[in-house]
């Protein structure tokens, strides 16, 4: 199959891909990938071994289109936990001894510093 990769055309089979990463030992995923027999390569790695570039030469959704129309299994990036909410050291010290915190916005449980009155709403 032809593919253009970093502007440069490339004739690629699946067989000639599977026998130029058989000797290439895979390096540690830690983003898009892709399944080449039993192992889980990298795509910039990928792309170097079969175009003999530079990584910077080329993107990662390059490597991958061409891997996915030859049939190749494809993972894109992992997906992160939903970002949790911070405590200050009040807070968590009021979650350790199961009692609830100060309300938001006052972290001392105060009252309004410059008068003897509860804060007004906004």
């Amino acid at each position: 199959m032809r593919c253009v990769i970093a502007r440069f055309p490339f004739d690629l089979t699946k067989s000639g891909v599977l026998e130029s990463m058989k000797s290439i030992k895979p390096e540690q995923v830690t983003g898009e990938s892709v399944i080449i027999g039993r192992r889980a390569y990298p795509v910039k790695q990928i792309g170097q071994v079969i175009t003999r570039q530079d990584r910077r030469d080329f993107s990662a959704g390059e490597v991958l289109r061409a891997m996915a129309q030859l049939g190749f299994t494809c993972r894109g990036l992992p997906r992160t936990a939903a970002p949790t909410r911070v405590l200050d050291p009040l807070q968590q010290a009021s979650a350790m001894l199961g009692v609830p915190g100060p309300p938001d916005g006052q972290a001392d449980g105060s009252r309004h510093r410059n008068s003897g009155e509860e804060p007004t709403a906004r």
